[in-house]
């Protein structure tokens, strides 16, 4: 998983500072959400499993651990740049820092019908972290309530139901005034995130003898390479967030089918990591950066980039802004993420209630 993440990042990152190479390359962030619906879900599951609870104060403390300080350095990052420079692309970059340190880009950008404005310009990039926090709102308190008011297959039942009510709404939304508003929104986006929580629910509610656990490794294992394949073409292939390139077959069906393809991978690096696709995502340099530098690569890259821009570097962009990004990125992983994760897990013993029997 670690590994498809590294994957994920990179290609954002090119599309980013080169999308002639990937005009699809925005692609990576679909993938992301489908990997994090996958992983929180089967984090609150298993404490739900082991305690009978989830302590909802613990976890959305763990997510601001994880997720704020990183954020804000790189807003007070900015900030200074735009205090002291005179540099075009920081000039009245005070709007865009405080949307992002509020994970409220998305919904400002999704308001606007035409051309994005500069109010998001400086770190328009954090419009997905506004739909990932603003989804950790609403699914766990909602899992847990089904968790505890329903049985098993209930849960899988609301879950996939949710799942699809999204890809409708696109359906209702869809003009081409209205592409920001189903890229942007939160409501259009979260079946991305729940194929995700769905797939985690479903592996977690089958037996390990079970048959069907059997059918969806088997299926998972055949269909995750052509999964990636397709994801690769589209990536590479296919123009997708170019004013020219809204078309309602992508704005209203297209997210949906990235969700099911990225779930597929996921399905298989989870239940067969002995193949070859979970060994070859495996490979340390791969996994380690997944692990720990996958979350500051897409924070920095974009206003990195935009500051070597400004700079007047043109030629080696790309490769300059990956290498400065990757320094940027260890040094937030040593400097501040991992010294909080330490914190985050003395405090989860501190706090963690008595286990239940399930």
């Amino acid at each position: 998983m670690d590994g498809l993440r590294t994957l994920a990042v990179v290609l954002v990152m090119v599309y980013h500072q080169a999308p002639q190479w990937v005009p699809g390359g925005s692609l990576g962030v679909d993938v992301f959400f489908t990997i994090s619906g996958f992983v929180i879900t089967r984090l609150l599951l298993a404490e739900f499993a082991r305690t009978g609870q989830v302590a909802m104060g613990a976890f959305y403390w763990r997510r601001w651990l994880r997720l704020v300080p990183a954020l804000l350095a790189l807003c007070l990052f900015c900030t200074v740049l735009a205090l002291t420079t005179q540099l075009p692309g920081f000039d009245g970059a005070w709007a865009s820092i405080a949307l992002s340190a509020t994970f409220l880009v998305n919904i400002v950008r999704a308001a606007q019908p035409d051309l994005y404005s500069s109010v998001t310009s400086l770190l328009g990039h954090a419009w997905s972290l506004g739909v990932e926090e603003q989804f950790y709102l609403f699914w766990p308190p909602l899992l847990v309530l089904l968790l505890r008011r329903t049985r098993a297959r209930t849960v899988l039942l609301w879950t996939a139901v949710l799942c699809l009510l999204p890809a409708l709404w696109r359906f209702v939304l869809w003009s081409p005034s209205a592409a920001h508003r189903i890229y942007n929104g939160t409501d259009t986006r979260a079946d991305q995130l729940l194929a995700g929580a769905l797939l985690a629910l479903v592996v977690a509610r089958l037996h390990a003898d079970d048959h069907r656990l059997a059918a969806l490794r088997r299926w998972s294992g055949r269909l995750a390479w052509p999964a990636l394949a397709v994801l690769a073409l589209i990536a590479w292939r296919v123009p997708l967030t170019g004013e020219n390139d809204w078309n309602a077959c992508w704005y209203t069906v297209g997210f949906l089918l990235t969700a099911v393809l990225s779930a597929v991978v996921v399905a298989s690096l989870e239940l067969r990591p002995g193949a070859s696709l979970a060994r070859l995502l495996s490979l340390a340099p791969l996994a380690w950066t997944g692990r720990n530098l996958s979350y500051g690569l897409y924070l920095w890259h974009y206003p990195l980039g935009r500051l070597l821009s400004d700079l007047g570097v043109e030629s080696g962009l790309l490769a300059a802004t990956l290498t400065v990004s990757f320094a940027a990125a260890v040094a937030s992983h040593y400097a501040i993420e991992k010294p909080l994760a330490r914190h985050a897990r003395r405090f989860r013993t501190r706090t963690a209630p008595a286990p239940v029997t399930p």
